[in-house]
């Protein structure tokens, strides 16, 4: 019984976490979103939001960026990270 609670709880957990994901991949959508490469040349003056690397996955998954450049213009910079559930970080 305690096997089967814990499962549903970790269930849950992980479709709230995919739904915080969801909506910031949707407010990312909202803008043009500029992927980073090695080569990108970034002008960031200040950041407003960075998405939280995920605790649930061991994996390279996208997190989005919110910035400012030196002009007071704003971007969505989308990069690659490793999830933090691979146990070592």
């Amino acid at each position: 019984m305690k096997a089967l609670i814990s499962l549903a709880l970790a269930g849950l957990s992980c479709m709230a976490a995919a739904d915080g994901r969801t909506q910031s991949a949707q407010e990312a959508n909202a803008t043009d979103v500029e992927r980073y490469e090695y080569a990108t040349n970034l002008d960031i003056a200040r950041v407003i939001h960075t998405e939280d690397i995920p605790d649930d996955v061991c994996e390279v998954v996208p997190i989005h960026m919110v910035y400012e450049d030196s002009h007071g213009e704003r971007h969505t910079l989308e990069y690659s990270v490793m999830g933090r559930g691979c146990g070592g970080f």
